[in-house]
């Protein structure tokens, strides 16, 4: 009886972990679109936000897709944090690679964890 208890504790927290992960990341990562607010005038700061939101919108949209497939939405994560490591150039600094690639690559592999779980 303890047994299937842990099961489902850790069944329940390995499908949270993911999700919770990737909304604390697009939270984080939606931070980086502030600095338009000393850069441009009104009507500026409007297309500029738009554009530094782009990786936040692709992110939303994965999101929504893992969390019903998570086998689908694992493997995007992982593409998605090559393309982001690429794209940014995350690999030339440890720490950015850390902070910018790496929690992509955490929440597509639980993800994977969560579905061969199942």
């Amino acid at each position: 009886m303890k047994k299937k208890k842990t099961n489902k504790k850790s069944n329940k927290l390995l499908f949270w972990l993911p999700r919770g992960l990737a909304i604390i990341y697009i939270l984080f990562i939606s931070l980086f679109a502030l600095d338009v607010f000393g850069e441009y005038n009104f009507p500026e700061v409007l297309v500029a936000l738009f554009m530094h939101l782009i990786p936040n919108l692709i992110l939303i949209a994965l999101l929504i897709v893992a969390w019903k497939k998570e086998l689908i939405g694992g493997v995007l994560f992982i593409v998605l944090g090559i393309g982001f490591t690429i794209y940014f150039n995350t690999y030339r600094q440890i720490i950015t690679m850390l902070l910018i690639s790496g929690p992509l690559f955490l929440i597509g592999a639980l993800f994977l964890v969560d579905y061969y779980k199942k």
